[in-house]
């Protein structure tokens, strides 16, 4: 395991108070909430539940903010089981100690106490979300962030009349437990629970059971123009959504702005955050947004949710409300249109303008080859049922399994055997990715704990390589901790080392997050490991991130207090005996798969 060199983050607790008291002068202004997990009765799609959610709400409480603003969020976890909360998409400079992923960066909440995170807006601007990252929690605990230009600053597009937050989410029959079913699918090497149904702002519309009278609303004006912050905090569906008669205008993805593009439609993977404005142009009426499924899987594969959310548009004036509101039927595409998803997201550009411009790297210093697929794994890690080998995911046939204790504590500490740092630039073999009749020991995958070091300073291209390993070929939204990346370019088929990099887009890249592996594609992307700490990179479809497909980098420290990574604060939560006691909370008998 590499060992952490001692830096200025070694200094006595008075140290890190005092740098404490100083980021907070330094913020614009400072905020804070308090969150309170509890169990709460809730009642979607004829049956009721208790569900954990945040201040008793679904979607959770929209913290807002300016960029420069500095939050504290105390978590009182009040209910049964550890959770962690994430600030997707917060860069948290040299702080990965606030970052959230589970055995990551700390070990969960436990039930009972509180733990608060110091959240640090820097360059971001727009919209993002939070949401736990703790098994598959976050489907009921997550909620918007709204980050406003600076005070004194405007919107790089003339300022809307208005602006409301929609969030895409899902629904699980399992209800309260989703995460035991979940735990018991994973020990036992079978599928993992799908959801039944899709939501926006808590509510699944029209088309559902029990549903017509809890619609969301939207009530506009006609000829006024709206910023729809929109957020797809399902767990694992990327989502098109489209307004019936109307076009949107994408100004923003994850934070940051965009160039001005007009469409019909948009594409969201799991975490992505989009900004759109649109007008209300059309003939004063009732008009559907709605949201349904991508399925990047092959067409054969039919067992998900075709479910279609809706809310409704409504204008002001007086009409007949005696017909239904119109739905987008035209522009809505189909569960498998794998061309509207892609041609959606590869034609996105950053903004790159004088204020908000590109600073792509040019000189790279490292590069990386990194083949996402799903794979066989072993038995000896699962209680195996049905076959030698699980089901699996994978990053170069790396599986990651989770320690312990986290990753960010024995790195500190410099404890051993948590983890190595051999996490491989490149896959084992190389091959035809896409092809339909791959070697069976390319599927292969061990589960490891493998991470990968890199320099302060660091310019890292990587291309991230879709497969059909396994006949498993979908799309993988790229997630990454404490940075944004520049997405340089991006194709279908297998990438060329020597033709494709004359394409790239060294200008204006779009700037994000994350960012989908197209099925049976590639994207290749550029950042500066200029953030020390520990930080996450996984699919963000939580079925594949379950399975193993998932790995840690750890930025170096550069050679001076404010390019080292900061000291832990006061308290973090502990990691003594968490990991067992939350598997054993989720192992009951007998299985029961549905109160419905």
């Amino acid at each position: 395991m590499a060992m952490r060199s001692p830096s200025v983050s070694f200094f006595p607790t008075l140290f890190f108070l005092l740098a404490n008291a100083l980021l907070v002068a330094e913020a614009t202004n400072v905020h804070y909430y308090d969150f309170v997990l509890r169990e709460t009765n809730i009642t979607r799609n004829c049956t009721s539940w208790s569900l954990l959610l945040v201040n008793d709400s679904l979607p959770g409480p929209t913290i807002q903010v300016h960029k420069g603003d500095l939050v504290f969020v105390n978590v009182h976890n009040q209910g049964d089981y550890g959770v962690t909360l994430h600030w997707h998409g917060v860069k948290q400079p040299r702080n990965p100690w606030s970052d959230g992923p589970e055995y990551i960066t700390q070990c969960p909440i436990p039930p009972g106490t509180n733990f608060t995170y110091e959240v640090n807006f820097t360059t971001e601007e727009g919209t993002l979300l939070w949401h736990a990252h703790s098994d598959w929690t976050r489907a009921t605990v997550h909620g918007a962030i709204v980050i406003l230009p600076e005070e004194g600053n405007t919107y790089p597009f003339p300022k809307p009349d208005g602006e409301e937050i929609i969030v895409l989410g899902s629904w699980y029959s399992q209800g309260d437990e989703l995460n035991a079913d979940l735990a018991e699918d994973l020990a036992e090497g079978t599928d993992v629970p799908r959801s039944v149904g899709y939501m926006i702002n808590g509510e699944f519309g029209d088309f559902i059971a029990c549903s017509q009278d809890s619609t969301y609303h939207m009530y506009v004006d006609y000829g006024k123009t709206y910023h729809l912050r929109i957020i797809n905090a399902a767990v694992s569906a990327e989502l098109f959504f489209a307004i019936a008669d109307h076009n949107l205008t994408v100004v923003g993805m994850d934070a940051a702005y965009t160039k001005p593009l007009v469409s019909s439609y948009i594409m969201l993977s799991p975490g992505s955050t989009i900004d759109v404005l649109f007008t209300a142009n059309q003939t004063p009426g009732r008009y559907y947004m709605a949201a349904r499924r991508y399925s990047s899987e092959s067409t054969d594969v039919t067992n998900f949710d075709h479910a279609v959310t809706t809310a409704i548009i409504q204008y002001s004036g007086n009409y007949s409300l005696d017909s239904s509101p119109i739905f987008p039927d035209q522009s809505l595409p189909s569960y498998f249109d794998y061309d509207a998803a892609d041609s959606f997201l590869f034609v996105l550009r950053s903004l790159a303008n004088g204020d908000h411009a590109s600073d792509v790297p040019l000189n790279i210093t490292r590069r990386m080859f990194i083949v996402a697929s799903i794979s066989a794994i072993l038995c000896p890690h699962h209680d195996c049922v049905i076959a030698p080998t699980t089901i699996g995911s994978s990053l170069n046939n790396q599986s990651w399994e989770n320690p312990s204790t986290d990753v960010l504590q024995a790195y500190y500490k410099n404890i051993s055997g948590v983890y190595t740092a051999d996490f491989p630039d490149f896959p084992p073999v190389f091959y035809n990715w896409t092809a339909d009749d791959m070697p069976e020991e390319s599927a292969v995958s061990d589960k490891v704990t493998k991470v990968k070091m890199l320099e302060y300073n660091e310019s890292v291209e990587i291309v991230f390589q879709g497969s059909d390993i396994l006949r498993g070929a979908e799309s993988h939204p790229m997630h990454m901790h404490g940075y944004s990346f520049y997405v340089v370019g991006h194709g279908l088929g297998n990438f060329d080392n020597e033709t494709d990099p004359l394409n790239y887009n060294l200008v204006d890249p779009v700037l994000v997050n994350s960012f989908a592996v197209p099925r049976k594609g590639w994207i290749a992307i550029r950042f500066v490991a200029n953030n020390p700490g520990v930080w996450f990179w996984h699919c963000h479809i939580d079925r594949h991130m379950s399975w193993g497909m998932e790995t840690v980098f750890i930025v170096k420290d550069g050679g001076t207090e404010e390019t080292s990574m900061r000291g832990p604060p006061s308290y973090m939560p502990p990691c003594e005996d968490s990991y067992n006691i939350a598997r054993m909370k989720y192992r009951r008998l007998p299985r029961q798969i549905s109160r419905t």
